[in-house]
């Protein structure tokens, strides 16, 4: 440099070294934390942003749901432009437009808007989260280093979703409910100058048009499947407000597969599911996501509502969920060494299911320690238990050139069946509650959720046993 100055010649610039691969892997957790948290971290607001903006209970769930059917409906897209564009500028442009939707999102004035900035923060969450799956593989070499960070990306996933509770109720207390989505902001403003600074470019695929008709044919789908069985509350289920929307979103969902069949480059390539890891975690992965991703949900509605906790109480009592959703994530990857991915993934389910089980059995005057923590803490160790072999699995069966499209398809699989479960969920609340909100008849609504989502997931396990396959090579 000093040299340079010195002389009139031009020397040529030294190319930046590689960064490290634990600050690569650092910031890709970074931006997966801020899209799980957002999941999660509405839920203990909800009360305040009806009382705020006159949500009334349909109102509420699409405070949650706008955000995850944007989020998996474009996830494909945003895992292929990631593949396409480089994984970089995806992340980037990702995490931009998140962030702005969260400051739109905290600004709102009426419920339209409100649900307006959910889904556009669902749409930048859908391009960010499998670009940084996909960074993280790509940092790491396959074997047991690459299973240690997936480990602690599905840890840092998992506890932004279990921490989303104890921030939003903070945050809830302390300020208002806008802030839960405000916060966004400086965090993502700092990841993004980091990001910009140390992440180098990759891409892993030729020029070819990614298929937007597929991601909107899915997204709509999803989204009118949603809002036909939120109606069955209301209208019940033989109800043409009932019927119409769910035999359209059937249609529109018939439509995206014919698309994706037909058309030369298809956002999710149906031979993908000719790989047993690809076909059998992905399914796995949907039906835990449909039981798990309500368990926030409810929890903290149960805890505010019937045990009247306030949104900070509620908050603090999942802390110990956070902790064990971590502890999960990061002792899978030993276990599957030892046991294998498949056992370790039958394992985490069953003791998920037994936490379920466990917190069907809830009632009006529940104690913190048997209604809350102890049931609480199976649930998401069984979670984290869960997650990192079938992450692991579905990547492990894909074509460099095709990593981010699975990434994409495996948190695609996760959000899809927990948007899809929480509107069943809520529909199962609401007709056991019998439009009451006494503390007893919101008891047996989430009760009944409850031990619907133990059912679901003894199915799962079942399924994994038969159809997962024993071990990735990074066994």
């Amino acid at each position: 440099m000093l040299e340079a100055a010195d002389t009139t010649r031009v020397t040529p610039r030294p190319r930046r070294s590689a960064p490290p691969a634990w600050l690569v892997v650092a910031l890709a957790c970074a931006g997966q934390f801020l899209v799980v948290l957002d999941v999660s971290v509405v839920n203990v607001a909800l009360p305040s942003m009806r009382a705020d903006l006159g949500l009334g209970a349909p109102g509420l769930q699409w405070v949650v749901n706008a955000y995850a059917i944007a989020f998996a409906g474009f996830m494909l897209l945003g895992g292929r432009a990631g593949d396409l564009y480089g994984r970089k500028r995806m992340f980037l442009l990702g995490l931009g437009l998140f962030t702005l939707a969260s400051l739109a999102g905290g600004l709102a004035q009426q419920d339209w808007q409100l649900l307006a900035a959910r889904a556009a923060q669902g749409l930048g969450a859908a391009v960010l989260a499998p670009a940084t799956l996909t960074i993280v593989t790509a940092a790491v070499p396959e074997g047991q280093a690459r299973a240690r960070a997936i480990a602690t990306w599905t840890a840092v996933g998992a506890g932004g979703g279990a921490a989303g509770g104890l921030v939003g109720g903070v945050l809830v207390d302390l300020l208002s409910w806008r802030w839960v989505l405000l916060i966004n902001v400086p965090v993502g403003a700092v990841v993004l100058v980091a990001a910009v600074l140390w992440l180098t470019e990759s891409v892993a695929g030729g020029r070819r048009r990614p298929d937007l008709p597929g991601a909107v044919l899915v997204t709509a789908g999803l989204a009118t499947l949603a809002y036909g069985i939120s109606q069955t509350e209301a209208a019940g289920w033989t109800a043409g407000a009932t019927v119409a929307p769910l035999l359209a979103g059937v249609a529109l969902i018939g439509a995206f597969l014919v698309v994706e069949a037909r058309t030369a480059a298809p956002l999710m390539p149906l031979g993908l599911f000719r790989s047993r890891a690809v076909s059998s975690a992905n399914v796995a992965m949907l039906m835990s996501g449909s039981a798990m991703f309500c368990m926030w949900f409810f929890m903290t509605l149960y805890a505010q509502n019937v045990l009247r906790y306030t949104p900070l109480e509620a908050g603090l009592a999942l802390v110990p969920t956070s902790l064990a959703v971590i502890v999960g994530s990061q002792y899978a990857p030993r276990l599957m060494r030892r046991l294998g991915a498949r056992t370790v993934a039958v394992t985490g389910t069953l003791v998920a299911a037994t936490g379920f089980a466990w917190q069907s059995t809830l009632s009006t005057r529940g104690e913190f320690l048997t209604a809350i923590m102890v049931p609480g803490v199976l649930m998401m160790l069984g979670a984290g238990l869960a997650a990192t072999p079938l992450a692991a699995l579905a990547t492990s069966g894909a074509r460099p050139g095709e990593a981010g499209l699975v990434s994409g398809l495996i948190n695609t699989s996760r959000t899809m069946g927990g948007s899809l479960g929480l509107a069943i969920m809520s529909t199962i609340a609401a007709a056991r509650s019998g439009g009451s909100t006494s503390p007893a008849a919101l008891t047996d609504g989430y009760a009944l959720v409850f031990r619907t989502s133990t059912g679901i997931l003894l199915a799962g396990a079942l399924l994994m046993l038969l159809w997962l396959p024993r071990t990735t090579s990074a066994d």
